[in-house]
């Protein structure tokens, strides 16, 4: 047999294939042809030794993204932008990059623990014209997962778990990180109402650029780090994956600015809470339901929030609540007043910051700044709740650098002996050393940045001296006064003492003398 009549018997072979094929797809009965498919695809699977699994675009009664095909996508796109040939660029939801994925009918080749496996990406068209809001349940597209029957448990168990995580983590790399802001509850109910709004999170406040000691700051770096790595260890002392921060100091020492270098490093969202929006502490619950993974809840100036210093009513409060008891008139304007405060109790921010509620999730941070931490009650910032205390002190001389550095561009100048000296002897927080720093002219240098810091430096230096002296001076009037009103009384009671003992040598006197008459 000749070539030419092979392949004329091979082609005729095919045309009566494709002839019994589109017989059978126009004219056998549905009923009759999925039984029949079915039995064909069991004598197939027989001798074909690959497993198939398939992973839909949509699932749930919405057709909803699925966050799995999400999660495959994200965990193929380093895979798909370097083996694949046809490529499909996708703006996916709160992603700063677009991702690459597989376009339809393309293949990439996986490879886990040695064995090998295949991906690919496949459409589904629906037949029917149909009119929907949501994604058709028969238009939509699947992931397709091949690989060998005898790695079946590996790929089902270890491999599959592989690429969900690795998906996740790529999505939390390339999300857009949020702040965001709690809504009061009576906009929770309204179409769309949300109950928290959100920005883009653009701080650009760096562990780099922070002004502090570097100790301290390789310290809050490494608890960082030992904390977002520590999930097993978490879950094997049986404690909820969160980590309380406290931080406190005057104003303007850079509790904020640290705030947003934390989220920075760790790639977190922040929550900025406003408690006294809070109705109560059921909302306050609901709100820490609604906060993500991998995000710092922050309450900042807690103690003036809400009233959680722990101190007792004071006596003329007391009597203040005596009175509204009497008066039902008083009683009634007050609570209308108080309806409009927030009821949140310092009982419901503990079991918010360490409760039940407080493991709704993981992976979070809780801070709380304060610049007086005195007035703090101490359920509230004991270790466990604010696991880390970090005071926020003056500028030193290494922050200094660090602000120079940041401002200015200069590393050494023949003046930082003179600052080093200065702030040895002043206290000038940051946010001052950085608004002298600060070039106010266009033709401002370094040297007179530099010269007028110097300058802040030697006038807040004399006003503490100043204020020191004037100080010392009230105590000393306020000593000789004490000392004055001390002496007056003891004269008060020496005379009174001597008017007594006159007075009753008069009385004995007298008695005597009548007495005597008789």
């Amino acid at each position: 047999m000749t070539a030419f009549e092979m392949w004329s018997r091979l082609g005729s072979v095919m045309a009566g294939l494709m002839f019994v094929w589109a017989m059978f797809k126009d004219y056998f009965p549905p009923q009759l042809r999925s039984h029949v498919e079915a039995y064909a695809r069991k004598a197939v699977d027989q001798v074909h030794p690959y497993v198939q699994i398939k992973f839909a675009e949509f699932a749930g009664e919405r057709l909803e993204r699925c966050e799995t095909f999400t999660a495959i996508q994200n965990y193929l796109s380093g895979s798909a932008s370097a083996k694949a040939k046809r490529l499909k660029a996708e703006s996916v939801k709160d992603s700063k990059s677009l991702v690459l994925s597989m376009d339809e009918n393309e293949e990439v080749v996986d490879e886990f623990e040695g064995v090998k496996l295949w991906w690919s990406s496949k459409p589904v068209l629906s037949q029917k014209p149909t009119f929907s809001l949501f994604s058709s349940a028969e238009d939509r597209r699947f992931y397709t997962l091949t690989f060998h029957w005898s790695h079946r448990e590996l790929i089902t168990g270890s491999y599959i778990e592989h690429v969900l995580e690795k998906g996740k983590a790529v999505a939390a790399d390339n999300r857009q990180r949020k702040l965001f802001t709690n809504n009061p509850s009576s906009n929770w109910g309204h179409y769309k109402g949300t109950k928290w709004s959100h920005v883009l999170f653009k701080h650009p406040s760096t562990f780099d650029t922070l002004a502090m000691e570097p100790s301290k700051k390789k310290e809050i770096v490494n608890d960082l780090l030992r904390f977002q790595r520590a999930k097993e260890y978490y879950e094997r002392i049986g404690k909820a994956w969160k980590r309380g921060y406290l931080l406190y100091g005057p104003p303007g020492t850079g509790k904020s600015t640290m705030i947003a270098a934390m989220a920075n490093f760790l790639n977190y969202d922040v929550y900025d809470l406003e408690l006294t929006t809070v109705k109560d502490n059921t909302e306050l619950r609901k709100l820490l339901i609604d906060t993500s993974e991998k995000s710092i809840i922050v309450i900042e100036d807690i103690d003036c929030s809400l009233d959680l210093t722990g101190q007792r009513k004071t006596k003329k409060q007391e009597k203040e609540d005596d009175e509204e008891k009497a008066d039902p008139v008083k009683k009634m304007m007050k609570g209308e007043e108080e309806s409009k405060e927030s009821k949140v109790t310092l009982s419901g921010l503990l079991n918010f910051i360490d409760g039940l509620w407080s493991a709704c999730g993981g992976e979070r941070i809780i801070v709380f700044t304060t610049n007086f931490v005195e007035k703090l009650d101490p359920a509230l910032i004991r270790r466990g709740r604010m696991d880390k205390h970090i005071k926020m002190s003056y500028c030193c001389f290494e922050s200094f650098k660090v602000l120079a550095r940041n401002y200015l561009g200069v590393e050494s100048h023949p003046l930082f002996a003179r600052v080093r000296l200065l702030l040895k002897e002043t206290e000038m927080t940051p946010a001052d050393v950085a608004d002298n720093l600060m070039p106010k002219l266009d033709d401002e240098d370094e040297d007179a940045c530099l010269e007028g810091l110097v300058e802040a430096l030697e006038k807040a230096k004399e006003d503490a001296r100043k204020k020191s002296e004037e100080e010392a001076k009230a105590a000393a009037a306020e000593a000789e006064a004490t000392a004055a009103r001390a002496m007056a009384e003891e004269e008060a009671q020496q005379a009174s003492s001597v008017e007594k003992q006159e007075n009753g040598g008069r009385g004995c006197a007298k008695e005597v003398k009548e007495n005597g008459v008789l």
